[in-house]
C-alpha cells in the first residue's frame, strides 16, 4: 500500500466523484481509479459502490475514512516536523508576513538577529488565515498577524499596537482643531477599504464609531491608500483612519492628519507561533516582541506628540 493511495481514497471520499477527485489532485482521473481499485484488492475490500449513477461510500469505506486521515495527518506532521528540524539546523526563521511592516518589520529583524547571530530569514507574504494555517503545520516558524485575540493551536506574542489617525482635507473645518474626538466626524463620510479587503482594518473603524455614538456613513471605494488621499486632498467630503507609521504617504498639502482624544481604535500587531513551541525559542521570541514593542511605542508617542 502507497500513501498516494490513501490520498486518492480520502479524495473521492470527500468528493464522491473520481473526476473531480482527480481535478482536486492535479491528475488524471483514470490514474485515480486505477489506484483505488488496487487499494481495494490490497485490503480485500470495496471501498466504493459504484454500481449506481453515483459513487458512494461502502459501510467499509466510511469505517476506514476516518482512519486513512488520520494516516495521512501524521504523514504531513512528520513532513513538517522534518522541515521544522532542518530550518533549525540550517539557522533559517521562516516568518509569515504582511504587507506594508516597513521599518517595523527591520525592528523585529535586527532584534532577532542580535540575539541569536548567524540566523537566516525566509518570507512568506500571504492572507492572515493561510499565515496561521502555516504556523500550525509547521511550515513557517512564526507570522504576523493584526487584530486577532485568539487562535485555536497557536500561542500569540505582543508586538505592538498602534492607535489610528485621522486623515481629512486640509480645508475642511475640523482640520483647524488640535485634536479631534471621532464624534466629531460623524456627519463625514468614511473612506475604508471594503471589509472583504481588509476585515480587521473594517470591523476596528465601524465598531468604534458606533461605540462613539453613531453609524458610519461609508463613502465611495478606492483601490489604494494613494488614491484614497488624493481624492480627499481634492477636496472630495471624507475622513478616513491610518496606522501612524503611514503617516509618511500623506505628504500632501491638501490633507490634515490628526490624533483621535483617547485613542478609540487600536489595532494589535501580534506574533504567532505554535503553542507547543519549545521554552527556549518561546523565551527568545518573548524577549524579541517585547524590545520591539518599546521601540514601537517610542514612535508612535513621538509621531503622536508631533500632531498636537
Amino acid at each position: 500500500m502507497e500513501i498516494r493511495q490513501l490520498q486518492y481514497f480520502v479524495a473521492v471520499a470527500e468528493e464522491l466523484h473520481f473526476s473531480r477527485a482527480a481535478d482536486r489532485l492535479h491528475i488524471g482521473q483514470p490514474a485515480v481509479s486505477q489506484q483505488v481499485r488496487r487499494l481495494e484488492r490490497e485490503l480485500g475490500v470495496e471501498l466504493f459502490d459504484r454500481s449506481g449513477r453515483t459513487v458512494r461510500l461502502t459501510p467499509v469505506g466510511r469505517a476506514l475514512l476516518d482512519d486513512a486521515r488520520a494516516v495521512l495527518g501524521s504523514v504531513h506532521a512528520f513532513i513538517a516536523k522534518a522541515g521544522r528540524l532542518a530550518a533549525r539546523e540550517e539557522g533559517i526563521f521562516r516568518l509569515g508576513i504582511s504587507s506594508a511592516l516597513g521599518q517595523r518589520l527591520d525592528y523585529f529583524l535586527d532584534a532577532l538577529s542580535e540575539k541569536k547571530s548567524g540566523i537566516l530569514f525566509e518570507f512568506r507574504t500571504a492572507g492572515a488565515q493561510v499565515r496561521l494555517d502555516e504556523v500550525r503545520a509547521g511550515r513557517l516558524d512564526a507570522a504576523f498577524v493584526r487584530g486577532i485575540g485568539a487562535a485555536p493551536g497557536l500561542r500569540l506574542l505582543p508586538l505592538w499596537c498602534d492607535p489610528l489617525v485621522a486623515v481629512l482635507p486640509a480645508a475642511h473645518p475640523l482640520a483647524r482643531r488640535s485634536t479631534l474626538d471621532l464624534r466629531d466626524l460623524a456627519d463625514v463620510p468614511l473612506r475604508i477599504m471594503g471589509r472583504s479587503q481588509n476585515q480587521v482594518l473594517f470591523d476596528s473603524v465601524t465598531s468604534a464609531c458606533r461605540r462613539a455614538g453613531f453609524e458610519p456613513v461609508i463613502g465611495p471605494q478606492f483601490n489604494g491608500l494613494q488614491e484614497m488621499l488624493a481624492g480627499i486632498g481634492a477636496g472630495a467630503p471624507g475622513w478616513t483612519l491610518m496606522y501612524p507609521s503611514a503617516i509618511g504617504a500623506a505628504s500632501s498639502r491638501r490633507i490634515s492628519v490628526k490624533s483621535l482624544a483617547g485613542s478609540p481604535v487600536i489595532i494589535r500587531m501580534s506574533l504567532a507561533v505554535r503553542a507547543e513551541e519549545g521554552l527556549a525559542r518561546l523565551s527568545l521570541l518573548e524577549s524579541v516582541c517585547d524590545q520591539v514593542c518599546r521601540m514601537v511605542a517610542s514612535e508612535n508617542a513621538a509621531i503622536l506628540d508631533s500632531l498636537r
